[in-house]
């Protein structure tokens, strides 16, 4: 049988809570446990996954559509068993297309489905549509909380939303930036407890990275701490995470893989 593509959508309720941070450290992490990753750049503002690994990216998605480039082509090698596809607006620009484009887009994307075992995708924070249709599409959606009340407050509307709007109703929570296992657990309640109380969702403690300065410091000199670092405390959290995605992984019955993803941004599924 075909081994589908994993698809972990990485999102918060709000900006500064080191979402894209986590994405990048987690697909290294991954490659490490010799796992072949994709990443997918959908934060249109702040589209940054190539800077973090020392690089820079010439063609997008925007370049697929308009039939300036092959999917192959934009592919960017980050990393070995790391590659990004570069969204740019072009993500925003996948309902818009024709039926034969979409097609033929989705003819591209059907044979990336052997080659990776994980697609991840780096939505921007917040509770736009194009965030809710990004995680919608993904299988798992693990959502990125800190500390701050405000963060706590975002990341329940952003669960609700997609909630009511989409009928997700799992979800994966790692509460980042906390002092120690004790707030996180702290953090991931206060929001269980909320979400328990007015939703039908269920929520999944997935880890927790704490706060480290190792982190801030080589994030900072644009450099992954798991790789510079690979014994500081951040590290060490984004590892056990990435251990436990790869012994928890829950694929629905309701969603497929790269395929089907692909399928439901350009509106076909």
């Amino acid at each position: 049988m075909m081994k589908r593509t994993r698809t972990i959508s990485v999102t918060s309720g709000k900006g500064g809570v080191g979402k894209t941070t986590m994405v990048c450290n987690l697909a290294l992490e991954l490659a490490n446990q010799g796992r072949r990753v994709l990443i997918l750049d959908g934060d249109l503002g702040m589209a940054n996954v190539d800077i973090m690994f020392g690089q820079r990216s010439n063609f997008t998605l925007e370049h697929v559509l308009k039939e300036r480039c092959s999917m192959e082509e934009i592919i960017q090698p980050l990393s070995p068993n790391i590659s990004l596809i570069p969204g740019g607006s072009g993500v925003y620009g996948l309902s818009r297309l024709s039926y034969f484009e979409k097609q033929r887009l989705l003819d591209q994307v059907n044979s990336l489905e052997n080659t990776y075992d994980d697609l991840i995708i780096d939505t921007a924070p917040g509770i736009d549509e194009n965030v809710l249709y990004l995680s919608a599409a993904a299988q798992e959606i693990l959502v990125v909380v800190s500390p701050d009340p405000t963060s706590l407050t975002d990341a329940y509307a952003l669960i609700k939303v997609l909630n009511q709007r989409y009928r997700e109703s799992r979800f994966s929570i790692l509460p980042n930036m906390v002092k120690d296992e004790q707030e996180a657990k702290f953090v991931f309640q206060k929001l269980s407890d909320v979400a328990a109380k007015f939703l039908c969702v269920s929520l999944d403690f997935r880890g927790f990275v704490p706060m480290d300065l190792n982190l801030r410091q080589f994030n900072k000199r644009g450099q992954l701490v798991v790789k510079a670092q690979p014994h500081a405390p951040s590290a060490q959290a984004i590892r056990t995470l990435a251990q436990n995605l790869c012994e928890n992984q829950r694929v629905t019955e309701l969603k497929g893989g790269m395929q089907f993803f692909w399928q439901h941004l350009s509106g076909v599924a």
